[in-house]
């Protein structure tokens, strides 16, 4: 039997049916496909995939938490919050006191470069006009083991490691309140009351007055219960001691001074010692040439002399550094086994005496505060109210030191700067009355 034979136009007819199908086939394939990802974006198994782990997920939450709702673990967790609030509070302590330190390195910047420029080794002098020796001493290192209680309350009070000092005992209490109430008036928070009897220290505590009492001391507490203004001004040396070795620099005030402006704005720093003057002139206060006249030595007859007239041992800025630690041990020490030894007196002599045969003077640096802002009451009443333009000055401080009846000269003060009341002043002699 013979087969039947395809023309070339059959067989090309045949191949071409054949390939329309497939790409038709395909197509819809495409087409179902899109049709499909548009509906069911995330396949047909996607919801029981998304519901099983959204169970597994809250499922191992409840697991987890568990324990969480625990007393124990909540017991544990608010230990570690305690723990965290603790080191938290100790690390802003740390940055308050580096922010301190940086401050005062900031302020001594200048008096840095200058010891290190003075105490470095240097091989010229420098251009005329040009050298500057050094005045400032360096802080001593701070000993808290001196007195740890003291310590940590000047902690909180003192600002850049400063603070106003004064010494009271039931004696002065009306002269201790004008003296609060014009140092609150005027804002200054960095100060400190040493309360010598049980009663200042209620007296301060009821006035809001930052108050100190010392620890028992026989020797101590018997001056400072009975003693008249020269014993405890005396005193205050052989306790200044503890705050510079604390690492504070101290205003030491006594009672009897009113202020009216914040002193540590219109403090130097660049000494040992500064203090205010007793005396009531340019030259009395600041120190002058002196000629003394002996006609017998002929030719010779004029011998000049320096004087000055004395420091205040009631009101002065002391550093914590060697030579003035040095100024105090000196002076309590005379105050101590001389009897008839005057503070203010004492003070002096070891700040200005030289040194020579058989005496090894202090080497410390010290400045004359300006006496028209650290005023004591003979410029203001000898001088001061009785000339118009020197009425409108504005002091920091007046110390009342020159006259026996200070509690109402410090009112009349009050009444004068403060009150605006012209002729408060007026009543009051030059000096005392004895």
């Amino acid at each position: 039997m013979a087969g039947r034979k395809e023309g070339p136009l059959m067989r090309s007819s045949s191949n071409g049916g054949g390939l329309s199908r497939i790409a038709a086939a395909v197509g819809i394939g495409i087409l179902f496909g899109c049709i499909f990802a548009f509906y069911f974006p995330n396949g047909f198994f996607a919801s029981h995939d998304l519901t099983h782990t959204r169970n597994t997920s809250i499922k191992s939450l409840q697991v987890n938490s568990a324990p969480c709702e625990s007393p124990e673990r909540l017991n544990m967790l608010k230990s570690e919050l305690a723990t965290l609030s603790e080191k938290n509070a100790e690390l802003k302590k740390q940055i308050r006191e580096l922010s301190t330190k940086l401050q005062l390195a900031e302020h001594g910047k200048d008096q840095a470069q200058k010891q290190f420029l003075t105490l470095g080794i240097q091989h010229k002098a420098g251009p005329f006009g040009t050298v500057k020796g050094l005045r400032t001493n360096p802080s001593v290192l701070s000993d808290e083991s001196v007195n740890p209680k003291l310590g940590k309350l000047l902690e909180n009070i003192a600002v850049q490691k400063e603070l106003i000092v004064a010494l009271a005992n039931s004696n002065v209490r009306e002269m201790l309140q004008v003296w609060a109430e014009n140092i609150k008036r005027v804002g200054i928070h960095n100060y400190l009351v040493i309360a010598l009897d049980d009663e200042t220290e209620i007296f301060c505590k009821s006035k809001d007055v930052p108050v100190y009492r010392r620890p028992p001391d026989q020797s101590i507490d018997s001056i400072g219960k009975s003693g008249g203004n020269h014993a405890v001004s005396g005193l205050k040396f052989h306790i200044l001691r503890e705050f510079l070795q604390l690492g504070y620099s101290v205003l030491l005030s006594d009672i009897d001074i009113v202020y009216l402006q914040n002193p540590f704005n219109h403090l130097y720093r660049d000494s040992d010692v500064e203090s205010m003057s007793d005396g009531h002139s340019n030259m009395t206060a600041y120190g002058f040439n002196d000629v003394f006249d002996e006609p017998s030595m002929g030719w010779a007859r004029f011998a000049h002399t320096m004087r000055i007239w004395v420091y205040n041992s009631g009101f002065f800025y002391i550093r914590p550094t060697l030579p003035a630690i040095e100024l105090l041990d000196r002076v309590a020490y005379r105050m101590a086994h001389e009897a008839k030894a005057w503070d203010q007196a004492v003070f002096n002599e070891e700040l200005f005496y030289p040194s020579h045969p058989g005496y090894d003077g202090l080497h410390a640096a010290k400045r004359t505060m300006d006496m028209y802002l650290f005023m004591n009451s003979k410029v203001l009443f000898k001088t001061v109210r009785k000339e118009d333009q020197l009425r409108k000055l504005q002091p920091v401080i007046i110390h009342v030191n020159y006259h026996p009846d200070k509690l109402p000269r410090m009112k009349a003060i009050v009444d004068f700067y403060v009150n605006g009341k012209q002729n408060a002043l007026d009543s009051f002699p030059d000096g005392s009355e004895w």
